[in-house]
């Protein structure tokens, strides 16, 4: 399947990450979309997109000049076999007692480590974005603390990694969700692969938003790595959902954004236990005050 790109680049942060969101109303739609600061000195900020059909170009045109970008420049990448490549590029990740590998690295799995298989092909979530590796490290100091969950649940799980790596230190079944249905299906492979096989119950939802989860609720521990406006907008849910002295861990924050983030928790009536920053994204652990 081919790709192609389309980027560009404009002064200041604010006007770059509206032209990102522009971006996402475009048809053909872009199947991913990228707001970086260029690392020069100049103030300016490159916004990307990824697409598997010819981009609109008149569209791209007219929204670069709405925003002051210079014109986009579209080419298309040669098609590459990424699980080779990603399986050559990924190696192996520790987070605390949790190990996460590829089928290509299971004569590398140590004896004394809770492992987690999760195939090249599902890169994201594999545990080497800065995001997952601090939900993981966020679950094992937990635990180590003595912790133990007994009803928890993994929302926007994505490939489930953190839903599974609940499921290998404790008990109880642990339910996952998310708005993708292909990330749903994934989730359930990825669990059978791990022999957690009708262990990690995965339902397609937005948020608690889904008769299994509500049931469920309230619950002593909620994953949400996500990103920092659905996390905002989940503040007052994860409030009705977590039971007091219950934990929350998020993620896909940006360092920055992470202030914001614990305040609107902390008006929720969340305390902050535990802040970790790798490289350029925060994990959060929050606690909902209250008797246990």
């Amino acid at each position: 399947m081919p790709t192609f790109t389309a980027l560009t680049t404009l002064p200041g942060k604010p006007a770059a990450e509206a032209l990102g969101e522009a971006m996402e109303r475009l048809i053909p739609e872009p199947t991913g979309i990228g707001v970086f600061e260029v690392e020069d000195g100049s103030g300016l900020w490159e916004v990307g997109g990824y697409f598997t059909e010819s981009p609109d170009d008149t569209a791209l045109a007219l929204l670069a000049a709405a925003m002051g970008a210079k014109p986009f420049v579209i080419s298309q990448l040669p098609e590459t076999d990424w699980v080779a490549h990603v399986r050559r590029e990924l190696a192996p990740v520790q987070a605390g007692r949790f190990f996460v590998y590829g089928s290509h690295d299971a004569d590398k799995v140590p004896a004394d480590c809770e492992p987690l298989l999760i195939e090249a092909a599902m890169a994201f979530g594999t545990g080497h974005h800065g995001t997952t590796l601090g939900c993981l490290r966020a679950l094992d100091r937990l635990a180590e603390a003595g912790f133990a969950g007994r009803n928890v649940v993994d929302i926007g799980c994505g490939t489930a990694v953190l839903a599974m790596a609940a499921a290998r230190i404790w008990p109880q079944d642990v339910l996952a969700s998310d708005i993708d249905e292909v990330a749903v299906d994934v989730a359930i492979s990825n669990a059978r692969a791990n022999g957690l096989d009708g262990r990690i119950l995965c339902k397609e939802a937005a948020g608690f938003d889904h008769p299994d989860l509500l049931a469920a609720a309230p619950f002593d521990l909620v994953f949400a790595n996500i990103l920092k406006g659905p996390l905002v907008a989940l503040a007052p849910d994860m409030a009705v959902h977590v039971q007091p002295g219950g934990f929350a861990i998020l993620s896909g924050l940006l360092n920055e954004q992470a202030d914001e983030v614990i305040g609107q928790y902390q008006t929720q009536g969340f305390d902050l236990v535990q802040r970790e920053e790798i490289g350029d994204w925060t994990t959060l652990t929050l606690r909902r005050g209250g008797p246990n």
